[in-house]
């Protein structure tokens, strides 16, 4: 892996101009260096790969322009080690084969041009051109890209750290492990110890609702564990807008809706089956069943039923207890509200199952309910 760039090593990788010019002729490196020079290009010679290995170890040169036929090593061979080794030198094929095999072997190798000998300068002036243009892209690009990976890496640091922590250690003790990710779902959704029992609803919800839907005890006991790092991406949230009590602007809920990709994205790319799963529930338990929920706009049951179960269970909690903003609604009240939306917002079948089992809502509910100030800590 490569070391992200500073600015300043950026900048001056892309002020840089200089080209090296390689070719077994003296002539036609003069008649190379005769038509740059004046369009700003500064340019050295070497007669060889041996010359030019060494000028690329002393020098920094953003274009090499090279033969492809040379005493020794062969100017093919070369550039493809040179990029190798260094992505950010460009090259550019020279040689007085016109062959479009040739020409498509240095494109595979990785050149930006192919200048066919006797040449107009035209030809030689627009391929440099092109190939210092395509450069600076491709180094913007990576600095941009480098960069936006490091800005991620920071933010995420901990809670990566306790991910990799978690597929490194399957064996260990459940409890363990669970109680890790309920920490890390508390930090990252509120920053507020006191949604630990928004986690234990919201999971056993979930768990409920799968089992009584027919998923296997695995699925459902994965789905449990996995439901508690549903709103994971909101540490990407600022705090003024995800602190924010009342109801959010239209361009604040813009940037609390990014939450489910952002979420998606520290989760996915496991090996490890829980992450999957929780990836999956994280990107999808904002879609809704008509197809008008978010990120992705995701209609029925093209809608993975994690998300789906993760949706309704969301929302139940979500109006059975209180919030800043609005009191804890009775059983029946809620069950009203959400009937409302069946097949609009939630799976209608998946609904009625979840409103069958009203006991064992209540029993979660209460089991988890929310702290008075003399309570004491919830025991996981």
């Amino acid at each position: 892996m490569q070391t992200p760039l500073d600015r300043n090593a950026h900048q001056a990788l892309l002020d840089n101009r200089n080209i090296l010019i390689v070719d077994d002729e003296e002539p036609i490196r003069r008649v190379i260096g005769y038509l740059l020079s004046p369009h700003g290009y500064p340019v050295d010679f070497a007669a060889d790969a041996r010359e030019a290995r060494k000028k690329l170890d002393t020098h920094p040169f953003a274009l090499m322009l090279c033969d492809v036929n040379m005493p020794g090593e062969s100017g093919m061979d070369l550039v493809r080690n040179i990029l190798s080794e260094r992505p950010e030198t460009a090259a550019i094929m020279v040689t007085g084969l016109d062959s479009s095999v040739l020409a498509n072997a240095a494109i595979e190798v990785g050149a930006f041009g192919y200048i066919v000998k006797p040449f107009e300068s035209s030809e030689v002036l627009i391929n440099v051109a092109n190939a210092l243009r395509r450069r600076k892209l491709e180094l913007e690009n990576r600095f941009h890209r480098e960069n936006l990976e490091d800005i991620v890496r920071t933010r995420t640091v901990a809670l990566q750290q306790a991910l990799d922590w978690l597929e490194r250690s399957e064996k260990e003790l459940r409890l363990s492990r669970e109680e890790t990710i309920q920490r890390l779902a508390i930090a990252a959704e509120f920053r507020d110890s006191s949604t630990a029992r928004h986690i234990h609803r919201m999971s056993h919800y979930c768990e409920l609702l799968a089992r009584r839907c027919g998923l296997s005890s695995d699925r459902c006991d994965l789905i449990r564990t996995a439901s508690p790092m549903h709103d994971i991406g909101k540490i990407g949230t600022p705090d003024h807008v995800l602190l924010k009590p009342g109801k959010f602007t239209q361009e604040e809920f813009g940037v609390i809706a990014q939450h489910a990709e952002i979420g998606y994205r520290i989760l996915s790319g496991s090996d490890a089956e829980l992450l999957k799963v929780a990836a999956v529930i994280a990107y999808t338990h904002h879609e809704r069943f008509d197809g008008t929920g978010y990120p992705r706009g995701l209609k029925g049951e093209a809608i993975p039923i994690e998300g789906r179960i993760a949706s309704i269970a969301d929302a139940f909690d979500a109006l059975t207890t209180q919030r800043v903003y609005k009191p804890a609604f009775e059983i029946g009240h809620t069950i009203d509200l959400m009937l409302k939306h069946r097949g609009e917002h939630f799976d209608p079948e998946l609904l009625d199952i979840f409103f069958s089992s009203t006991d064992e809502l209540v029993r979660i509910r209460d089991q988890y309910a929310d702290p008075t100030p003399s309570d004491p800590p919830l025991d996981s």
